[in-house]
């Protein structure tokens, strides 16, 4: 139990990381995204994080944090593409996505 939490402060940075990856993309639409609240939301979303890294550092190698960061925001920004922007997945999409989670599973398996 003591390597899980540390993991799942890493994962639940990603929910973080994709949230305001959906205010940005949010932003992106507007006239002027970098004049856009949603622009700043986003800004201080992903800001937000910074202090909870260096407790996650303290308690996971670097290349650990990599991929749980990497895979679980690939799942989250995948989900919210799908649902939030109906954008649709090829079989090869899904086989990566497949082949990830399962990348992830062995990681954690014997971190």
């Amino acid at each position: 139990m003591k390597h899980y939490l540390p993991i799942l402060v890493t994962v639940g940075f990603s929910i973080v990381g994709v949230a305001g990856d959906y205010l940005l993309k949010l932003a992106s639409v507007q006239k002027s995204p970098l004049r856009s609240g949603w622009f700043y939301v986003g800004f201080a979303v992903y800001a937000s994080t910074a202090f909870g890294w260096v407790y996650v550092m303290r308690h996971l190698k670097l290349a650990t944090i990599g991929v749980v960061y990497s895979v679980s925001m690939i799942l989250l920004l995948t989900a919210i593409g799908a649902v939030g922007f109906k954008e649709s997945l090829n079989g090869y999409e899904v086989a990566g996505l497949v082949m990830a989670v399962g990348s992830l599973v062995l990681l954690t398996r014997f971190a």
